[in-house]
């Protein structure tokens, strides 16, 4: 028996953290937080246990406790008063994000990423404006220019309100480079765009939708977001994306999907995102809670994953839980 290659001896505990390959830290970490303006308290989320919809007059408190749990990054969704078929309030300088992310900039040191689509805003729950009779043909869904016009006025609006970032999720083609353009003239070219690039039409997204009341009233998304089937697919979105200006580069949803996170990091040199989504924090929640997992321990594994297949960040719902984890 030849004795020259004994890996186990790399895995004692003293030596372990020395050869680790993949370190998760809490600077890792986006938590997301949802703003609501048709309450004036805080409303438990029932398939996303442990958060809340929280009011505007609230938003600065709940981002203070994201950053308490060493979090320093958190990205901002609003369910606002009203809606109407052009999702008039995601663009409305009063608008619950934009009022939102005055407080938390004014009283917080976050960073403020805000999401950029109008599915939480327009009564019939699609990302954009609909095609006539869209309602009645399911091959109709979302026009793409109208839709771009009212993506980059909501993301300038998001940047005057003091956004450090903004993120485009409405899986428009063209919208990155329409937003880059709008921030450029209205003079915002400091403000980075992490575009929801590889986003596929999922079925994690479930509870999500609970959350911020953006589920559509007919049809799906399947018309604008990508075949879970597809990968390459994947690259020539991201491609695009790339040459419209993005900076920083997401894959949502994260853990069935770590094949995009390597295939993009490997790819690319932009940061790379990946987003751990609802149901996939929900389904780990259910599990524990009839005792088959330890939550603690598959939380900071999937996370863990996430950041060894190539993501720089990490939006996630266990973001201030793993962080505690890792002080």
């Amino acid at each position: 028996m030849k004795f020259t290659d004994r890996p186990r001896r790399l895995r004692t505990d003293g030596i372990r953290p020395l050869v680790s390959e993949t370190t998760l830290d809490a600077t890792d970490l986006v938590a997301p937080v949802f703003v609501d303006a048709t309450t004036d308290e805080r409303v438990p989320i029932e398939s996303i246990p442990g958060h809340e919809r929280v009011p505007v007059a609230e938003a600065a408190d709940r981002v203070a406790e994201v950053r308490e749990a060493g979090v320093k990054a958190v990205i901002v969704f609003g369910i606002p008063e009203s809606k109407d078929p052009e999702g008039s309030r995601a663009y409305a300088r009063n608008g619950v994000v934009q009022e939102a992310v005055r407080a938390i900039t004014a009283e917080t040191d976050a960073y403020v990423i805000t999401d950029v689509c109008l599915c939480e805003y327009t009564d019939h729950g699609h990302c954009g404006v609909l095609e006539d009779h869209a309602e009645d043909d399911p091959t109709l869904t979302v026009e793409n220019g109208p839709t771009l016009d009212l993506l980059a006025e909501t993301a300038v609006s998001h940047a005057e309100a003091g956004a450090d970032m903004v993120a485009p999720s409405a899986s428009m083609d063209g919208m990155v480079g329409a937003i880059r353009t709008a921030l450029d003239d209205a003079g915002h070219d400091e403000i980075p765009i992490m575009s929801y690039a590889a986003k596929y039409e999922s079925a994690f997204y479930g509870p999500f939708r609970d959350a911020a009341d953006g589920a559509p009233a007919f049809g799906d998304r399947r018309h604008y977001q990508m075949d879970p089937a597809n990968a390459r697919e994947a690259l020539r979105e991201v491609a695009l994306d790339v040459e419209q200006g993005a900076d920083v580069l997401m894959v949502k949803p994260g853990l069935p999907y770590l094949d995009i996170v390597r295939a993009i990091r490997e790819g690319y040199d932009h940061p790379v995102a990946a987003y751990n989504v609802s149901g996939e924090y929900a389904m780990l929640h259910a599990a524990a809670e009839k005792g088959w997992l330890d939550l603690d321990g598959v939380a900071h594994e999937s996370l863990l994953s996430m950041k060894r297949a190539g993501a720089d960040l990490i939006i996630t719902y266990f973001a201030e839980r793993v962080a505690r984890q890792l002080d």
